[in-house]
This record gives structure tokens, sequence and C-alpha cells, in this order.
């Protein structure tokens, strides 16, 4: 467990992610000594490849730094709110809230997670020197280690670990802190997954650059501008009336399955009529007649209606049709000359054939987006009168990102929480069109500001306001849709690093040396399962069932056996018991996983010599014990 991550976090290094993959996919191109062979790869690749030096290269202080935390796992156990989670609206919920840092999150969560979310939106901190953003870290290199980790001078890594422990809010920390977040945040998208990222003008350049490099220029799909204010303020030099959505797919070549059609507005619905009770249905109309620079010679003509009345083609002006076809159109009553039979010529668009949808636009106005003003309202509102949070987006922003978004039943991941605005629109958007979406949102227990709103309101964190925020608004929206029967729950989880004493324990112990003091208790029984569930693709909402072995209560969850209670009550007969259950149940967990520090040297040689003599018996069986630390 821990103190597994600790050993294998002190040989992480940059790129270790990138030639695992090489290994995996280009194992020819290894020499026997292990060293990656260029020509090898070269000669790997299908004819026509062009391979170029010639990139423009992205290059900042903290790089290989960001880098090579992208290597190394989480030390924290997930600690289950208990209370919360046993209540009934959260019980069966499949919707997630994580309390604590979202690198450690995010560590966890692709264990389960990786190549299922379809959706990702955050609004990171926008580096402004005013919304508090300050890069520190938790890792405690020194220079000298760091220097050969990452094969630089020891003086350029002294200037590295002073940008990470002292705190900057240089451009070059503000990437150091995004390159990890983002390059997890890429293998948790599904390959039709799509992201949208909330920024301004400040990190706006150097987002763009690093989400390229993360993500691929090409699989950039748009710089959405949206429209965050309606009104000018006269007190600066220039009034900044937008902010920016960057949007990137996983797969450029799945485009089409990550990203749809707008659902069409009430106001364009309302545009599509039926006067002439034409049996095709609702439709409106567009002019039959088009600029005439791309015309061809046979769409200038006079054109004469049914009536006998001639229409003559303006200036500069084409007719959208040939002669020919504009007759035919005629006959089949697809052109409208207004509801005397006078007008000038329009030709039918109607709702059954056309797209069920728009066209997404790159701006995003305020009408479709709402505002920063509008977001401040919702606050208020929810909050009987108090603005408990200071930068809330709006819900209409996260909903028109979601009616973008192909599929109704996805996960939807936001980990910069914040003020919860995703989980509010993700439960808004399911009552609207009764869609199946989850959200999982995490959010570092961030204090708030003692003269803050939220403060003076009795919120102590971030979290805290941004999980009250979750229950009012779906209060709200069962009120506003009670025959909704959606998932209007979510199960609350807090990230905690190990007791100090604990992890000292730890790093000087020998499984056969030494016995340890330390027990289950020191770290929660629940705590300790929820971890391990999650590191074995169960995720936070699938639950293990309760087993008795005898007088021994073991932990059940498909392929695993968890063993984490202390081995007091493990005897004989629960070694009998769990060889029965192989022999005589549909029960065939290929892994038991045991707690190390529950259990003697002695009952796990026991177990292994019973688990033998059971495989001997039955050759098709595959059982590994996994004893954690």
């Amino acid at each position: 467990m821990i103190k597994d991550i600790i050993g294998r976090n002190a040989e992480a290094a940059a790129g270790q992610k990138e030639i695992k993959v090489l290994r995996e996919y280009f194992p020819q191109c290894f020499n026997a000594d292990g060293e990656f062979d260029i020509e090898a790869f070269k000669a790997a690749l299908p004819e026509g490849t062009t391979l170029t030096d010639e990139t423009s290269g992205f290059n900042w202080l903290g790089k290989n730094y960001a880098r090579m935390l992208t290597n190394m796992d989480t030390t924290t156990l997930i600690r289950p709110d208990e209370e919360h989670n046993a209540k009934p609206e959260n019980r069966d919920s499949q919707n997630v809230y994580i309390s604590g840092d979202n690198l450690d999150a995010l560590q966890h969560l692709v264990k389960s997670y990786g190549g299922k979310v379809k959706v990702i939106y955050i609004d990171p901190p926008y580096n402004t020197g005013s919304d508090g953003f300050v890069y520190n870290d938790k890792f405690n290199f020194t220079a000298d280690d760091l220097a050969k980790r990452l094969d630089v001078s020891r003086e350029r890594a002294e200037r590295i670990l002073s940008m990470t422990r002292r705190g900057s809010a240089s451009h070059a920390a503000w990437l150091t802190f995004m390159l990890p977040r983002l390059s997890f945040a890429r293998d948790l998208l599904t390959d039709d997954g799509v992201i949208f990222i909330s920024i301004d003008d400040n990190e706006q350049a150097n987002l763009k650059k690093l989400c390229d490099e993360v993500f691929s220029e090409e699989c950039f799909v748009a710089q959405f501008i949206w429209e965050k204010r309606k009104t000018r303020e006269n007190r600066a030099s220039i009034s900044i009336r937008h902010d920016y959505v960057l949007c990137y797919v996983k797969d450029i070549e799945l485009l089409e399955d990550s990203l749809g059609l707008e659902m069409m507005t009430k106001a364009a619905l309302s545009r599509y009529k039926n006067p002439d009770n034409d049996p095709k249905g609702p439709w409106t109309s567009v002019p039959a007649i088009a600029q005439a620079g791309h015309g061809t010679k046979s769409q200038f003509y006079t054109f004469v209606a049914p009536n006998g009345k001639s229409y003559n083609l303006p200036s500069g002006s084409c007719w959208r049709m040939t002669l020919e076809k504009m007759n035919e159109a005629v006959a089949q009553n697809k052109i409208w000359f207004g509801s005397d039979g006078n007008g000038v010529p329009r030709i039918k668009k109607y709702l059954s054939e056309g797209k069920q949808g728009l066209t997404p636009e790159s701006i995003i106005s305020s009408e479709k987006g709402g505002t920063n003003d509008s977001a401040k309202r919702e606050i208020v509102e929810l909050f009987n009168g108090k603005a408990v949070f200071e930068t809330p987006k709006p819900v209409e922003l996260i909903r028109h990102i979601l009616s973008m978004t192909l599929g109704e039943n996805i996960t939807v991941l936001d980990f910069f929480g914040g003020s919860s605005t995703t989980a509010h629109a993700v439960m808004q958007k399911n009552a609207e069109d009764g869609g199946n979406r989850k959200f999982i949102l995490v959010q570092w227990q961030e204090e708030c500001k003692p003269d803050s709103e939220a403060a003076k309101a009795g919120y102590k964190t971030i979290d805290e306001v941004g999980i009250e925020r979750i229950k009012r608004a779906a209060k709200k929206i069962k009120e506003a849709n009670p025959l909704f029967a959606g998932d209007l729950g979510f199960k609350h989880f807090v990230l905690e690093e190990p007791k100090e004493n604990a992890l000292l324990q730890m790093e000087t112990f020998d499984p056969i040396t030494t016995i340890s003091s330390l027990t289950v208790d020191d770290f929660g029984l629940e705590a300790v399962l929820r971890t391990w569930l999650v590191a074995d693709g169960y995720g936070f909402t699938e639950d293990a069932e309760e087993m008795m072995l005898g007088r021994y209560k073991a932990y059940w969850k498909d392929n695993h056996l968890y063993m984490i209670n202390p081995d007091n009550d493990f005897d004989a007969n629960s070694i009998a018991a769990l060889m029965d259950k192989y022999n005589g149940e549909p029960f065939s967990p290929q892994n038991i996983v045991i707690f190390g520090y529950s259990f003697s040297f002695t009952h796990c040689e026991e177990l292994q010599k019973n688990l033998r003599t059971l495989k001997e018996g039955n050759k098709t069986l595959t059982v590994n014990i996994d004893v954690r630390y």
C-alpha cells in the first residue's frame, strides 16, 4: 500500500510513462541493455511517416519536474464520509465529491476511471496576481536528489525547489502546477472524450501551448469566447467583457462522437410554423436569392411565379437554384410566396428534414452561457441572500457545454470543484432531458477567508461550501421537478495523508525481521478498504461484500478478497472455510489481498501453503496472494 508507493515514488523520473508505452508497442526498439534505439523506431513506422526535429518546443523552469510528478503516485488514503454516505438520498448514488488535493485525487481516479470520463470541465486559478494562486507542493526532495532525477545541474535543481517550496505565482510555477493535472486528465478521458478549460488572458497563451503538448495540436477544437459580463466597466483602461473556454478532444478522429449540435432553443423552434398546412409539418423559410459571387450562368434569370408575377434579381445577386430546380421546388410546394401569394419567393426548410439542433458557435453569448453576475445571483439565491463564493461560474455556461456534448449516460469530472456549479448543472440537465449523467467533483479544503461571507455564514473551508451548494441545488431541482426520479445525491470522500508517526514506522518496517506496532486502526479499516477498491478498479461507489471465514471477517468484491482485519480471529477454521468456498461456491477471486500489518508472517505462509494444495487439486485455478504495506 503506502509503503510500496513510497518505494516506487523514490524511483520516479520524467518520461517513465512514455517509455512504458514504447516498450508495450515497440518492444523491438529496445536492445538487450534496455536502451531505446531511435533508428529501429524509425524503421518500425509506416512508410511515408514524416519525422522532423523542427518543432517549436515549449520549455520553462520546472517542466521536467512536472513531468516527473506524472509518474508518481499518491500516498493518501480515501476516507469515506460514512454518516453522509449512509443517508437514503446518497446510499445508492453514483455521484462523487472528493475533498482533497486534486493531484492526489487524479492519481486515485485514474486507477478506476482511466478512459471512462466523457467530459471534463475545469476552472483553474487564472494566476492574475489577485486570485490567490501560489504554487507550493508537499514533496521533500533534496537539491542533489532532484538534480540526479531530472539530470540537471544542482543550481537549477535549487531554483526549482525554491519555486515549489517558497511559493511562486510566476508563469513557470503555474505551468508546473497545471502539467501533471492535465496529463492525468487526458488519461481519464474516453477515446471520444472532451475537455473544456476556462481561462482569461493572463495564462491563455501558455495554456494553449501546454494543451497542444498534452492533448496534441490536432486535437484542438475551439477557443470559445464567453461573454462573462454585459456591462461596460468605465473604471478600467479596457473593459474586459469576456473569458475563454479552450476545448480539446482525446481523439480528433472521433470528433463527431465527442461533440454534436446544440439543442435548439425555444426561440429557434418557435420559428418553425405551418401556416399552409404542409403535410411535411412545421417549416421556416430562407431567401431564394444569394450573392452573385459564386453563381453560375444558369442562376441568372427572371423568375415567373405560378400567378404570373415576375421577379427580377437585385444587383449583385443570383438565384440559389437553376430555373429548372426552382420550378421543381414550386411544383413540390417547397417555395413560399407569402400568405397572400405575392411575396418574394423563399425556400422552405422543414424541421423534420433538417438537423435537430444548431451548430455550436465559437462565441458563447451571455444569453446562452450566463454571466458572472448571474452566477453570483444563483449563489445568493441558494444561500438565503449570502454571497458565500466570490468567483462562481454560472450554471448556464456548464449546461451549454453539456448541450454540445454527445451522450446522456456519461461521467462528468471537475477537479477544480469550487462552488460546485458543475454538479448543479449536471443535475439540472438530467432533470430537463431525463439523462443519467454522473458527476465527480474534487475540491481542496482551502480555508475560507476570515472576512468572507462564507466564513461569516459558518463555513470553514471551500469544500464545505461546495457540498452545501449541491444539497441546496438538489432540493431546488426536486421541488421544480417533483416527478424526476434521477440521482440527486452524492457520496463524499476525504483524502488524508497517514500520520507522520505511521509513515516513520512504515519506512523502517521489514515484514520478515520486524514486528510492527502499526495496526489497521492507525489508518482506518474503511479508508484502507476504499483505497484498495479504487486502486483495483472498482471506483468510489462500488462496495465490497462482508464475508465470514470462521470467526474472521473478510471483504469480497468480484476478483478480489480483502483481508484487512487483525489476524486474532484467523485460525485453522478460517483457512478451512476459505478452501471450502473455493471448492464449493461460485467464488473464485484470483487475488487475496492482505493488509501486511494485520497478519503475521506465519499466517501468511500457512495461507500460501494451503492455496498451493488447492491449486494442485484444480489446475485451472489461479490465486495470487498480494501482501500490501
